[in-house]
């Protein structure tokens, strides 16, 4: 606001004593210093006394409700995007697995393409060809 410098204070400080003389300074500067702080607590009165009037206040509110319930909706649609666009990509995907599972050719009669995990701690897995025969009862057990 005001742009005073060290030398412009030291200046009116020395011209101060010279004019007012050094009985006299230490109470002018007293009684400068109470109106100073009366004239502050005075305006800051009168601006909250118009904040009130006016209901500034309700209306920082509303401005930060309104900012907020914008940012919001920006997520919302951010959020709706990358939904349909995860949607997409995954009908895409499935789209094109349907493509090549109809354009491979099916296993023979006594063939099977599923694979049965033994363990889930080792991952290997055995076809369907490497199980027994379960069509046909064991010995000693009951069909």
């Amino acid at each position: 606001m005001f742009d005073i410098g060290f030398s412009e204070l030291l200046l009116t400080a020395v011209i101060a004593l010279v004019v007012i003389g050094p009985k006299r300074l230490p109470e002018t500067i007293r009684t400068i210093g109470l109106w100073v702080g009366r004239t502050k607590r005075a305006l800051n009165r009168a601006y909250q006394e118009m904040d009130r009037e006016l209901g500034l206040d309700d209306i920082r509110r509303q401005l930060h409700n309104e900012e907020v319930m914008r940012s919001l909706e920006e997520h919302k649609k951010q959020l709706e995007e990358e939904i349909l666009g995860r949607r997409k990509a995954e009908s895409d995907k499935a789209g094109a697995e349907a493509i090549s599972d109809a354009k491979s050719p099916a296993p023979a009669a006594g063939e099977s393409s599923v694979t049965v995990p033994l363990t889930e701690n080792t991952g290997t897995s055995v076809s369907s060809e490497d199980i027994a025969d379960t069509s046909t009862p064991r010995k000693g057990s009951r069909t």
